[in-house]
């Protein structure tokens, strides 16, 4: 962490003076190599025109634009419950427990807090039960009242959102459509960032993101909540805009660094927005006497109006290139016109689907939580919602430093043992994380809180740096089709959320499997990392074939020529 730190603010105090290796360079605030890209990541550095500074102007750009993106993509997940009860949809308003006692989620439901069960006397099954078991005679005769009840309903949550109810599904539904439009989305930016520039796709994807936002604030059905969360995900495709736009402004050395802090410091949104949509907007709210059904509804006007701001800005203060203002494809050695031709050449190449399904593995795992984790806190472990979202957001927060250390590791291995370094620290970082996502679903309710957020913090510590380290590997894959290539990966990303909701956490009616199985997805995508190689780059177990040909040439020399 220490090293991460150091890397990230070296020469990042905020001096405007150009650094002395600079000095015979363009006049840039950042040292620049041959093609004008950054070799420095200074944070800090911050002053300047766009003209001599277009690097951090970017940088500073991709990430507060998709750690926005992030904050309003997921602004109703720890809203979900409110949202339901909003819509009527919780399995106590469907199924009002006087009128229908029997039903299975009331069956098996347990206060953690008073220990009580909706059972009395226990449920005829433990596994499939169809009613709860008799008041026993003596109690019958002898009894009080409340002794003589064998359904109790005041135990119940004031919102029944459990495993098989209706109410999850809808749930379920509409976080898995929240991150399927992105996969299209993410898909078609490959040919529309290089036809109108990172500036324009990033301002244009938060302005429409922005209208989709505000209008959550009209949900009543869960038709058009599922509708509307859909077309909010569409913003999650800043996310390519955001990669792609930092490998333009960041040379080979410090690239791999520069697109996991942009992005890891983006996806910090998906983890702010489950503190800040509780505990700074709907709980003060509430407090200060709005009903919760207002309160909710006025909370998500706020990501709205940052969306627009942030646009304009962007449209007004930022460059697409170095040196240019709009971007052109002759600036990746591309000498032809984007076309959906491109997308057909670059799948062609299997190292790039085994990258894309290894992004569904980490980038597509942290979307799955971001939508998950807080109901799974608030109902299978039965929290309120302010601590739910904490211990929610705690995953998303490690975004702070674990993408940009998944990067820094990528950088540093590829320094000392070439670009199979790379190789090994997404292997390393995609095998950890499984293990602690297969640990994670073994941690039941019986156990402390705490126990479940240690183990979600080594889980996620690993997940952000899985995803720092695809995108060390990513610019060096086809760099003429760089942009298709990023968007072909972020999609993947999508791809891996709507896989696990759809198979992972919507069918399997446990609370803890669907993680364990989750898990099984992710370790088979890292045992795949072998099928990378590159003549020039090498693969996992060895150097470049360049390098070996040299090798074993001069081991032929020496052997047969050698007068020694």
């Amino acid at each position: 962490l220490a090293q991460a730190i150091f890397v990230i603010f070296r020469d990042s105090s905020g001096s405007c003076s150009r650094p002395a290796f600079a000095k015979n360079m363009p006049d840039f605030k950042l040292a620049v190599d041959k093609n004008n890209k950054a070799t420095e990541l200074a944070l800090l550095r911050v002053c300047g025109t766009v003209q001599q500074n277009p690097h951090m102007r970017a940088f500073w750009a991709s990430t507060i634009s998709f750690f926005l993106a992030f904050l309003g993509w997921f602004a109703l997940a720890p809203l979900a419950l409110e949202v339901a009860t909003s819509m009527g949809t919780c399995e106590n308003q469907l199924y009002p427990p006087e009128d229908n006692p029997k039903r299975v989620a009331y069956l098996k439901y347990k206060s953690l807090k008073t220990g009580k069960a909706y059972c009395q006397y226990g449920k005829n099954d433990d596994t499939n039960p169809t009613d709860c078991n008799p008041v026993p005679q003596d109690i019958l005769a002898s009894g009080t009242a409340d002794e003589k009840m064998q359904y109790r309903p005041g135990v119940l949550a004031d919102c029944v959102c459990t495993p098989g109810t209706e109410c999850k599904d809808i749930i379920a539904n509409a976080g898995v459509a929240a991150v399927a439009s992105t996969i299209f989305v993410r898909i078609a930016l490959g040919t529309l960032l290089e036809r109108f520039g990172p500036v324009n796709v990033q301002s244009g994807l938060m302005t429409f993101g922005a209208f989709w936002v505000a209008m959550a604030a009209a949900i009543t059905a869960p038709w058009n909540y599922t509708l509307i969360r859909f077309f909010i995900g569409c913003a999650g495709a800043t996310f390519v805009t955001n990669q792609f736009w930092c490998s333009l402004m960041f040379s080979p050395n410090v690239v791999g660094t520069a697109n996991a802090t942009a992005a890891g410091w983006g996806n910090l949104g998906g983890g702010v927005t489950q503190i800040f949509m509780i505990s700074v907007l709907f709980n003060p709210m509430v407090s200060s006497g709005m009903p919760a059904n207002t309160a909710w509804r006025v909370a998500m006007i706020v990501p709205a109006v940052l969306f627009l701001i942030c646009a304009a800005t962007m449209k007004l203060l930022c460059w697409d290139t170095p040196t240019a203002k709009r971007f052109d494809v002759s600036v990746t050695g591309k000498t032809q016109k984007p076309s959906l031709w491109d997308y057909v050449v670059v799948l062609k190449d299997i190292r790039v689907i085994v990258m894309i399904f290894q992004y569904s593995a980490c980038f597509g795992t942290e979307l799955a939580m971001n939508n998950q984790l807080a109901t799974h806190f608030r109902t299978y472990f039965q929290m309120d919602a302010a601590d739910a979202s904490a211990l929610a957001g705690a995953f998303g927060l490690m975004n702070l430093f674990a993408r940009s250390l998944g990067g820094i590791t990528s950088d540093i291995l590829f320094k000392h043992v070439g670009f199979r370094g790379r190789i090994w620290a997404q292997f390393l970082a995609l095998f950890f994380e499984a293990v602690f996502l297969f640990c994670f679903g073994m941690v039941d309710s019986s156990q402390p809180w705490y126990v479940a957020l240690a183990v979600l913090i080594c889980f996620s510590l690993f997940v952000q740096m899985a995803e720092g380290t695809s995108y060390g590997i990513v610019p060096f894959m086809n760099k003429q089709q760089l942009a298709v290539v990023s968007a072909l990966v972020g999609a993947g990303g999508n791809l891996g959320a709507v896989i696990a909701g759809f198979c992972f956490y919507k069918p399997i009616n446990d609370p803890l499997l669907p993680f364990q199985v989750h898990a099984g997805y992710v370790m088979f995508w890292a045992l795949l990392s072998p099928c990378y190689y590159w003549r020039e780059h090498g693969g996992m177990f060895h150097g470049p074939a360049v390098d070996m040909f040299f090798f074993w040439l001069s081991k032929f020399w020496r052997n047969n020529f050698s007068e020694d």
